[in-house]
């Protein structure tokens, strides 16, 4: 009895064959009835002796961590759903803080106009109070066991507040675009603050009422400021 196809060791054979196959110790495949137009033993065989194209694709996703590295995970008292919720919510507002410092450093570099100076001077000065509140966002995190945010990428898929990367805006829809960005981010870190009592976790509930208070600040100076601005 003969064999009805050989390709790269693989035998193809009836099944009264496989005793013949199992002898040659080489891969057996019985054929069988054809199911639509392709027999049983090619719907088997890999995808490489098919003829048909292999995906070069390996990479495997890593699922996300429930809890961070041993030694980042600094002791607290509060309980893992409360140190989950509070980092996420510090996160999200971290991200928005690097991405509404950026943003009013790009008005101060761009802004132009008969008040170029005023305006040069407030956003620069906004832009550093901004900042200074990102180190103590991110300790936060740290101190009750969490992780924060580690490139520039992880900002892109954290922020909420939109880029802009006009080639021109006028001097007064930088001024409203920055007020209702800051009222976002207040708005945002009130929701913060309902986290951090609901799991009565009065540090960050404290920090975030400093933050509230200076993002308001912010907004005020903008709105007055854009009031004369026609644009």
């Amino acid at each position: 009895m003969s064999y009805a196809n050989r390709v790269d060791g693989w035998i193809f054979s009836p099944s009264s064959d496989r005793r013949r196959a199992a002898e040659r110790k080489v891969p057996f495949i019985v054929v069988g009835p054809t199911v639509s137009t392709q027999p049983y033993a090619l719907r088997f065989m890999p995808a490489k002796l098919r003829g048909e194209p292999v995906s070069n694709n390996k990479v495997t996703k890593l699922k996300p961590r429930s809890k961070p590295a041993a030694a980042l995970d600094t002791p607290t008292d509060l309980d893992p759903a409360a140190v989950k919720a509070v980092s996420e919510a510090l996160n999200r507002l971290l991200a928005d803080a690097f991405a509404l410092y950026l943003k009013t450093k790009n008005f101060h570099w761009h802004v132009s106009g008969p008040h170029f100076r005023d305006y040069h001077l407030m956003l620069d000065e906004q832009a550093a109070d901004i900042f200074a509140a990102t180190d103590d966002m991110a300790e936060r995190v740290r101190k009750i066991g969490g992780t924060t945010l580690r490139s520039i990428g992880h900002i892109a898929k954290l922020q909420t507040i939109e880029d802009n990367d006009a080639e021109f805006v006028p001097p007064g829809a930088m001024l409203r675009e920055l007020m209702n960005d800051n009222k976002k981010v207040a708005e945002a870190m009130r929701k913060a603050h309902e986290i951090a009592d609901k799991y009565e976790d009065v540090a960050t509930a404290s920090l975030l009422e400093n933050f509230i208070d200076a993002t308001e600040r912010r907004t005020w100076f903008l709105f007055e400021a854009s009031r004369g601005e026609g644009n």
